[in-house]
């Protein structure tokens, strides 16, 4: 690792991943008065992707994460809480109240900065400045302006200056400006790259004369690599974006991303100790940044601050009722049958395939047998959310891939390869026909192709739209793998909500069944 020696570094890193009581004595330590990161001035407390303000199968949950502020309040401690962007969607619960339940409960947990992700536009502009005039903390986003204004969205500041004692930190607020955000929702709003918002906001930082530079990044981390190297001035980079937690250290900057839906929360100490020469005395010029690197686990072991989980809970009731509302009318019986589902064509199949095609704006998709559930024939009439949860109750995401036609041709032999036998791999497909000879062998079933009716080229590239689920290889689709990836599942919509949508959009639907998979025994 190599460093300048005008602005040398210190790291140290405790990870904390086991469990809660187990690095107990380890952090108890670290809080002696005579730890070097007891003499750190602020404690930034990072979250970034997180879609549920209440625990996701046991882990995370907003109150906890308000106790775990509190409690380093009363520590004596100066905690900044701190929102990596992606927040407002997706889930069930955002579709419903587009968002609010998650400012409402950021709120009340003491959120204190945040930055733009990609689903914060999911609803558009007007929902997100409505969102964004809620927060009670202050928004620094240095490359979304709206042109209305000329200004930062929403009132936001294009960079930030705080002091802590007497440390100054910079900070400058970065989101992604990829295909990824829906432009027909980006009315009277212009997206600045990145890396130019940067180039504009960093000198400004530095003629305030910050001892540390922060970059609030919603960047894939391949981005921020490339901002460490472009600006190594950057001292520390709290991102997004990434589901799983991250740290890094990129030259001299150290990247932390902290997981998803609040699982773990990256607490990171940072001070900056005066210059001092070989014998110890005072030197001039500035001392070394450092940061204290920690990531906490946020389980059942930290108990709920009351005010928060009053907030969440008043949602949660709230979905309760939301979820009996009708979002549309079927004229048909929708056919969920296992055993049907998970051989051949059907309308619900029909219906799932063609929302995610149009969700992900793909020329086909194909979607796993195994992911519509229900096992019963839904009755025509009015169809609510709650049974579109029945139908969909994996909280999967639409992804688009860009693939061969010989991939394409791949994926379509591999669904139905277990026939005669049920599977849950056998595809729903949209945008595309198909026919199966079930005798032949098994990689090689599938013939006379048609992508929106014409033949299937075997070199020609096409966009599909498929869950996360497969695209990760479930049910045997390894041949996604490795694929481009266009919408991945930190940006796709939700499958429910993907349904919802079309729904919605149509008043009322007829799916049938149209001949798009022909078996011949």
């Amino acid at each position: 690792m190599k460093m300048k020696k005008w602005l040398p570094i210190v790291l140290a890193i405790v990870v904390a991943a086991g469990p809660p009581d187990g690095g107990h004595q380890a952090r108890a330590q670290q809080e002696e008065p005579s730890s070097p990161r007891a003499a750190a001035p602020v404690t930034f407390l990072q979250m970034n992707d997180v879609y549920s303000p209440a625990p996701v199968d046991g882990a995370g949950g907003l109150a906890r994460v308000a106790t775990l502020k509190r409690n380093l309040v009363a520590a004596g401690r100066t905690p900044l809480l701190i929102m990596a962007g992606d927040f407002l969607s997706p889930s069930v619960a955002s579709s419903i109240f587009k968002g609010e339940q998650m400012v409402a409960a950021l709120n009340a947990a003491g959120l204190d900065l945040a930055t733009l992700g990609n689903h914060e536009f999911d609803f558009g502009v007007d929902v997100l400045l409505q969102r964004m005039a809620e927060a009670k903390w202050q928004w620094v986003v240095s490359n979304v302006v709206d042109t209305n204004t000329g200004q930062p969205i929403g009132g936001a500041a294009p960079y930030l200056v705080r002091t802590f004692g007497l440390l100054r930190v910079g900070f400058i607020g970065l989101c992604l400006v990829t295909d990824e955000i829906n432009r027909e929702r980006l009315s009277h709003v212009r997206l600045i790259d990145p890396f130019e918002a940067a180039a504009t906001y960093l000198p400004r930082l530095a003629a305030e004369r910050v001892d540390v530079v922060v970059a609030i990044t919603h960047l894939p981390f391949a981005d921020d690599r490339a901002l460490t190297e472009r600006f190594p001035e950057i001292d520390l980079i709290i991102g997004g974006h990434e589901h799983y937690p991250l740290m890094a250290l990129e030259n001299r900057t150290l990247i932390s991303k902290a997981g998803s839906d609040a699982r773990f929360v990256a607490r990171i100490d940072v001070n900056r100790r005066a210059r001092t020469d070989a014998a110890g005395a005072a030197a001039a010029g500035p001392g070394p940044v450092e940061r204290f690197y920690e990531l906490l686990p946020i389980t059942a072991a930290i108990p709920d601050e009351p005010g928060t989980a009053a907030v969440v809970a008043s949602f949660e009731s709230k979905l309760g009722v939301e979820l009996d509302a009708v979002v549309g009318t079927i004229r048909v019986p929708l056919d969920a049958d296992t055993v049907r589902l998970r051989a051949g064509e059907t309308n619900l199949g029909n219906l799932f395939a063609d929302a995610m095609r149009a969700a992900a704006a793909a020329d086909v998709a194909i979607v796993n047998s195994g992911s519509i559930r229900g096992d019963r024939v839904y009755p025509a009439g009015p169809l609510t959310r709650r049974t579109l949860l029945e139908i969909h109750p994996f909280g999967s995401v639409v992804c688009k891939v860009a693939i061969s036609g010989r991939t394409l041709l791949e994926a379509l032999n591999h669904g139905v390869a277990r026939m005669p036998a049920t599977a849950g791999q056998f595809p729903q497909v949209s945008g595309l026909t198909m026919r199966v000879e079930a005798a032949a062998p098994a990689a090689d079933r599938v013939r006379d192709v048609r992508v929106g009716g014409t033949p299937l080229d075997p070199a020609r590239t096409h966009t599909v739209a498929i869950t996360d689920y497969q695209l990760s290889g479930g049910d045997g689709y390894v041949m996604f793998k490795g694929e481009r990836v266009l919408v991945g599942p930190e940006s796709g919509d939700l499958v429910v909500t993907a349904l919802e949508r079309f729904i919605i959009g149509r008043g009322d639907a007829a799916p049938a069944i149209e001949g798009r998979i022909t078996i011949s025994h």
